[in-house]
């Protein structure tokens, strides 16, 4: 069956850094377009940023740029998400997401995917930055 497992998270101080991956079975990975998603105690889920299914395209929304960066490795069926110069508002349940998707990737990929029905998800792994 189909599995997105998240890890990594943890709790660090502000300024910290950790890397989060996503280990992927039950698809073709590589033909896939990732997502990481993240929601925050009360608060919508937001799309962070993604990755077309070659690596050729990524985003990242403004708020992250330049602090996160995602990546995928298509020979071990697993995307990453590093992320550095944590800040407290990053804290949050972290997501990743895959969907059937060819060519490249920007934020309307992130709306797309988050629309019910769309795509395979994680369960999450808890991001927790202290200030």
């Amino acid at each position: 069956q189909v599995q997105l497992v998240e890890s990594g998270g943890g709790s660090v101080q502000y300024g910290g850094s950790l890397t989060l991956s996503c280990v992927t079975s039950g698809f073709t990975f590589r033909y896939y377009a990732i997502g990481w998603f993240r929601q925050a105690p009360g608060k919508a889920r937001e799309g962070v940023a993604c990755i077309n299914a070659t690596g050729t395209s990524t985003f990242h929304i403004d708020s992250v740029k330049g602090r996160f960066t995602i990546s995928r490795d298509n020979d071990e069926n697993t995307a990453y998400l590093q992320m550095s110069s944590l800040r407290p508002e990053d804290t949050a349940v972290y997501y990743c997401a895959a969907l059937l998707h060819s060519g490249s990737v920007d934020n309307t990929f992130l709306v797309r995917l988050q629309r019910p029905g769309y795509g395979y998800w994680g369960q999450g792994t808890q991001v927790t930055v202290s200030s």
